[in-house]
Parts: C-alpha cells; sequence; structure tokens
C-alpha cells in the first residue's frame, strides 16, 4: 500500500479525503496483460472508491516483476492521477500497561 496526497471524494453524503492506495493484481495473460483491483482508502482504511486498472502492450512489457513500477503506471495522469507520497506504515498501537498497586497489610 502506498500513501497519497488527498484525494476529496463524497461518501454517504459526507466529505471523505482518501489518503491511501492499495492494488492487487487479479489476473490477466502471460506475457500480455494484467488486471488489477484497486482502492483509494481514507485514514480509518475504509474504502472511498475502487476500480480495476488494466495494463497491456509497452507498459506490460516493462513491468517485469517490480511492483514499485506498477504502483507507479497506476497512479499516471492517464490512469488514475494520484501522487504517491510514501509506503503506507501502519501505527503501531500500544497497549496501556495496567497500574500495579500495592495490597493494604
Amino acid at each position: 500500500m502506498k500513501t497519497i496526497e488527498p484525494i476529496p471524494s463524497w461518501v454517504k453524503g459526507q466529505k471523505v479525503n482518501a489518503t491511501i492506495f492499495n492494488m492487487k493484481p487479479i489476473g490477466g495473460t502471460l506475457f500480455v496483460e494484467a488486471a488489477f483491483v484497486y482502492s483509494l482508502l481514507d485514514e480509518n482504511l475504509v474504502s472511498v472508491a475502487e476500480g480495476n486498472l488494466y495494463m497491456n502492450g509497452e507498459a506490460y512489457q516493462a513491468w517485469g516483476n517490480d511492483d514499485e513500477y506498477a504502483y507507479s503506471w497506476a497512479a499516471l495522469p492517464e490512469n488514475l492521477n494520484l501522487t504517491i507520497t510514501g509506503n503506507y506504515v501502519p501505527p503501531v498501537v500500544v497497549p496501556p500497561v495496567p497500574e500495579i498497586t500495592e495490597p493494604n497489610i
């Protein structure tokens, strides 16, 4: 997953910003084309937009096995027109430490 410059969207009558881009391959024809499903997610990982992309021709031939290339290709203006800002790093949740009290003697 990648972080992106915020993309405003309307979801259930409210304005939300997509800030995370996720993409997975879902099929294709070996040596010819690839199909991807993508999601634009808000900060809570809720999908605000999704769809499919198809890579073929010169773009597919240049892909090789570099996932960074596939993300960059999908972000191009002629595809999704996104600005990738980095890799998504999930927040670290630190569980609270319970207080230990000494028994009264």
